[in-house]
């Protein structure tokens, strides 16, 4: 049996849950049985025992690397360190990447004195409404 459980160990969860269903399939006891054994183990990692399987570090560990490679490769080509080989067209792409940002100031600055002008309108209607408003008179209630 710890032969067994070891083999399972070292593939990880997805054979953990493997053989469930398939004890499941086989015959259903068995298949709760895994199931209770892998919550009672800490094998699905959800709530008392905390903490990472070595299956997960290792996925965690891979697709770190990997998404810190890629965004290195994207910072590099956003700051036009990235060269494509032919110089003509880094000149342009560095140029239409300058009027992309040039433009979007500009649309950024429109859209932000848009706003200001909308709050402004919204507010002197209110305060016209107000103003326009007849007084409560005190013997009312």
């Amino acid at each position: 049996m710890a032969q067994v459980v070891q083999t399972l160990d070292d593939f990880g969860r997805p054979a953990w849950l493997v053989a469930m269903v398939l004890g499941f399939v086989l015959f259903w006891p068995i298949g709760l049985t895994i199931l209770a054994y892998m919550l009672w183990s800490g094998r699905m990692n959800c709530g008392w025992h905390g903490g990472r399987g070595r299956w997960d570090n290792r996925f965690v560990e891979r697709f770190g690397r990997a998404k810190d490679r890629v965004e290195g490769e994207m910072r590099n080509f956003a700051r036009g360190a990235y060269s494509s080989g032919n110089k003509a067209f880094d000149d342009y792409r560095e140029s239409t990447l300058k009027r992309l940002e040039e433009e979007e100031r500009e649309f950024r600055s429109f859209l932000e004195r848009l706003r200001q002008a909308k709050d402004k309108s919204e507010f002197d209607q209110f305060m016209s409404e107000r103003r326009d408003r007849p007084a409560a008179t005190e013997g009312s209630v």
